[in-house]
């Protein structure tokens, strides 16, 4: 019998909350690390084509978020 895992999931928004298509389809992640490593690497090309901010899934619950993609200008 196989262990349950958790899928770890982006929800791409617009700076109003509404839900976007991402720019780079994301997978399913197993791990929180997975996931925000993913996001890290992405974050770039996630916003260019057209998203303002994202939110942490795991499974059905939200566990962060809204997280703008719009880094700070230094």
């Amino acid at each position: 019998m196989e262990a349950y895992m958790a899928a770890w999931t982006w929800r791409f928004e617009k700076a109003d909350g509404a839900e976007v298509q991402p720019a780079v389809a994301p997978e399913e992640f197993t791990t929180q690390g997975d996931a925000e490593s993913w996001i890290g690497e992405y974050w770039k090309d996630l916003k260019e084509g057209g998203a303002d901010q994202v939110r942490l899934f795991e499974d059905t619950t939200e566990i962060y978020g809204p997280m703008s993609l719009h880094a700070e200008d230094a």
